[in-house]
């Protein structure tokens, strides 16, 4: 299979943004939606399989069109529209600049950025927006540890494990380009 074309990387990008609208009502609805962040999800595999351009525009437009159910609340946009556009634009920036000659360890090499960089990303803004706001609310390096490591492992490991499969699952049913000719 040849390059995706930008009409099918739109239209994988506009799935992808669907379906930062409906998991996380459905992992709200299962109690799941704060420890597993359902919406990094699809904006990663947007990333990875779209590019950066594509994943950063996800990122942005997802959790915009998902606040519409509270989820993100509005309050939380600020903060959270800086950590997601990461993941995307730096998942997608780093497999074009990762070759392992393993798909899986590309994979995991930009998902590691995307995810710590977005995590960081997230943190200076939610410490701006706290500083800024004067809200009264506690934000410092333990309380980000906390809320964007501790309590997101859960997600962070699913994530690790289930956009890899993802992505290798549409690879092999020849919806997106193989990565390498034969891996070694």
């Amino acid at each position: 299979m040849k390059k995706l074309s930008s009409v099918q990387k739109a239209t994988i990008t506009a799935i992808c943004i669907a379906l930062c609208y409906v998991l996380p009502v459905a992992f709200h609805a299962l109690g799941a939606g704060a420890y597993f962040s359902p919406m990094h999800i699809p904006v990663l595999l947007c990333g990875l399989v779209c590019g950066p351009g594509y994943g950063a525009f996800c990122g942005i437009a997802g959790p915009v069109i998902s606040s519409t159910t509270g989820m993100p609340g509005i309050a939380q946009l600020p903060y959270f529209l800086p950590e997601l556009m990461t993941y995307g634009l730096v998942s997608g920036w780093m497999l074009k600049l990762v070759r392992t000659k393993r798909t899986i360890a590309d994979l995991f090499i930009a998902m590691a950025a995307a995810m710590l960089l977005g995590r960081v990303a997230g943190g200076i803004a939610q410490a701006l927006t706290v500083r800024l706001l004067g809200t009264g609310a506690v934000f410092n390096v333990t309380v980000w540890v906390t809320g964007y490591f501790v309590t997101a492992m859960p997600g962070i490991i699913c994530h690790l494990v289930l956009v890899p499969f993802l992505y290798l699952t549409l690879e092999k049913a020849g919806m997106i380009p193989r990565r390498y000719a034969k891996e070694r």
